[in-house]
């Protein structure tokens, strides 16, 4: 693939819900470009974006991919996004780069969640974004039930820019509003519009030119005035709206006929901003705030902004160039790591093939191979500017999974394994949890979680296994009770003896714990004393009833006995072990549970459904606000009742709710609950 001049390349992302035919779209434009003799089939898993075996297997994409193609003179950066929530990240990845946003949406199902979720994504980004409405070819097809649809979800800006002509089994083209034209697939070529569809064409297409010569005083006075503006000018005027943000085209076709496809193509180089017209980034040069043009002139710098991880070629790194010209064997610098980083070859991606080019220039997409110390969201800058691009945060995981080496082989390569994925997944997190000895890996749902597992066995050889992830509960005490802790221990030479007498009682809630020598007369020599105090310690630490921390105890030591040959700081750790173990079990036991505090966020039709959950799940509101259409939850539930949250409040809310979670503090188990609570276990 040759190399184009930054005015000539678009970098487009297809975005949407799952199942609504991106790949499907993306193989259709390639077989319009030529680059492939025939569309890729999902259902087959021959499709060039979806390459991936876990993708194949499964007939959707999990990971965005790069497919660019060649279209009348500009090179096209096509990136199919995944429709899967737990992959958000990657479409977080594609908004971050891409200069169009391209939503396709279902005529069947119309406007479904993760669509909406990737508008507001896009307009928080501020990307310019236009619509394809797909699959009017199919049975139940609407096109005016989903541009309806459309315009309420989405607002002002939305503006048909084509018509259907027929639907369902009688599709076969379009009309373009534009030009007045219709474009019948059955016959190749440019018609006049159907006699049936004239008066609402004409109505559609004054709407339109009305709608686009409102933003340009000139040309609304020459409208007024009854001159209506050449196509040319109202394409160039809608082309600014869109680079702007502010107009949002729809169009429609079939990705599976494929009808009208190479008409999205025309509109993508005709009406999509190039990356010169995109606004300058926000970027730190230490402390201070910058703003870094697209300019094809000077010294290059980059964003990475995906990583791959591949068990042969090493770390693949998907990065755009923001400003300048990149080469091969350019050095760079990584503000992150004050490292410099080597860019030893460039090569253009297509799925999972990749083709070496001689250049980069400003806005284009590229890879390149074995970066020491790069990873996902690092900018890579010339030495004599450090510049840093604030880094797109991912999201929090909302999903944990206890994980096991299977063998120790797979314990050895386990930890960089797993870094590997990390780096080629943020939103991916390993934890060790140590008071419940878990390693445990969180991502953004169980899909998501799943997947990790099969690559990690596929990519790396690592096969691991999954138990409960543990509750960390916490032991305390309900009365207080004296014991005397006695160790004596007679072997030959020099024995060992010490007596502790203590006295334990509850502590404030969350008070944790406190010692206090309350000996007198030296019954208990100084020096022994902190002796007593580790072995309370080890005890609470190790020695209640179900094997968890102890907490929230005040220990006496009220009196002891020492032997002025056999006493040893031993002996009274010794004592002091004994002497809480032997209190603690006359001392009512009891477990605490930690609490969550919870936030979440629904559409108010699901908020009572949400609330009646919580409820179930002993939670304690704290809070409603609202928010437009949203809900806003706050609530306190124990954290053992949302281990698996993320996967119930997606099917409680139809995949719209969202939730945070953070630990609060801890709390009486109720004696019903507790007695379901084996050794070190879960509810």
């Amino acid at each position: 693939m040759k190399v184009y001049s930054p005015e000539r390349i678009r970098n487009v992302a297809l975005v949407g819900h799952g199942g609504v035919g991106k790949t499907t779209l993306c193989e259709a434009l390639l077989y319009r470009a030529g680059v492939v003799n025939r569309p890729g089939s999902v259902e087959e898993g021959t499709t060039l974006s979806d390459f991936e075996p876990e993708e194949r297997d499964r007939g959707f994409s999990l990971s965005l991919a790069l497919t660019p193609f060649e279209w009348k003179g500009h090179k096209v950066n096509l990136i199919d996004t995944p429709g899967y929530a737990d992959f958000i990240s990657d479409v977080h990845a594609a908004m971050r780069v891409a200069d169009l946003a391209i939503f396709v949406v279902s005529a069947v199902e119309g406007v479904e969640t993760q669509t909406e979720q990737a508008w507001q994504i896009a307009a928080d980004q501020g990307v310019p974004r236009m619509i394809f409405i797909n699959k009017l070819d199919k049975e139940r097809a609407s096109f005016d039930r989903t541009l309806a649809e459309i315009k309420e979800r989405f607002g002002s800006g939305v503006a048909p820019i084509e018509l259907p002509i027929g639907e369902e089994d009688d599709f076969r083209g379009v009309v373009d509003l534009f030009r007045e034209k219709a474009y019948v697939y059955t016959s190749g070529s440019a018609e006049e519009t159907p006699m049936d569809m004239g008066e609402r064409e004409d109505r559609v297409h004054d709407d339109l030119v009305e709608g686009i010569v409102v933003a340009d005083d000139t040309l609304l006075e020459q409208y007024l005035e009854g001159e209506v503006p050449p196509v040319e000018k109202l394409e160039e005027t809608m082309a600014i709206g869109i680079a702007e943000a502010t107009v949002f085209p729809v169009v429609c076709g079939s990705a599976t006929g494929p009808i009208a496809v190479d008409r999205l193509a025309d509109f993508i180089v005709e009406l999509g901003p190039s990356p010169l017209q995109r606004p300058p980034v926000t970027a730190k040069v230490g402390d201070e705030t910058v703003e870094i043009e697209p300019r094809a002139a000077g010294e290059p710098l980059a964003l990475v902004f995906k990583t791959i991880a591949d068990p042969y070629v090493g770390q693949i790194s998907l990065m755009r160039v923001l400003s300048g010209t990149l080469e091969p064997e350019t050095t760079l610098t990584n503000p992150r790591t004050a490292s410099d980083e080597r860019l030893a070859k460039l090569a253009v991606v297509l799925g999972k093939e990749t083709e070496l080019i001689p250049s980069a220039p400003t806005g284009d997409i590229v890879a390149t191979s074995k970066l020491s110390d790069t990873r996902t969201g690092d900018t890579l800058a010339p030495k004599n500017m450090p510049v840093t691009l604030e880094p797109v945060r991912p999201s929090d995981p909302v999903l944990s999974m206890a994980i096991v080496a299977r063998s120790q082989g797979d314990e050895d390569k386990l930890g960089a394994a797993l870094h590997r994925l990390i780096e080629e997944d943020p939103s991916l997190v390993m934890e060790r949890n140590e008071e419940t000895s878990q390693t445990l890996l969180k991502g953004m749902g169980e899909m998501h979680l799943i997947i990790t597992r099969e690559r990690l066995s596929r990519k790396f050889g690592v096969e691991i296994d999954t138990e409960e992830v543990r509750v960390p509960y916490r032991e305390t005490i309900t009365r207080p009770v004296d014991a005397e802790g006695k160790y004596k221990k007679q072997s030959g030479g020099h024995g060992q003896f010490g007596v502790a007498n203590l006295r334990i009682e509850p502590g404030p809630r969350g008070s944790g714990f406190e010692f206090v020598d309350d000996t007198k007369g030296g019954v208990i020599p100084r020096q022994f004393i902190s002796a007593v105090e580790k072995g309370v310690v080890e005890a609470m630490l190790e020695d209640g009833r179900w094997g968890y921390p102890v907490v929230d105890v005040i220990v006496h030591v009220i009196h002891g006995k020492a032997h002025s040959v056999d006493s040893s700081e031993m002996a009274f750790k010794m004592a002091g072990r004994l002497g809480f173990r032997e209190a603690y079990e006359s001392a009512g036991p009891m477990l605490l549970e930690p609490m969550s505090e919870i936030e979440v966020t629904v559409p108010s039709d699901y908020q009572g459904e949400v609330l009646g959950d919580l409820a179930s799940r002993r939670g304690q509101v704290q809070g409603t606000s609202g928010d437009g259409d949203s809900q806003h939850i706050e609530a306190l539930v124990p954290t053992s009742e949302i281990m698996n949250y993320a996967i119930d409040l997606r099917s409680l809310s139809h995949g719209w709710g969202t939730f945070s979670a953070r630990h609060s503090h801890y709390q009486d188990l109720p004696p019903n609950l507790a007695e379901r609570i084996p050794a070190s276990g879960t509810v």
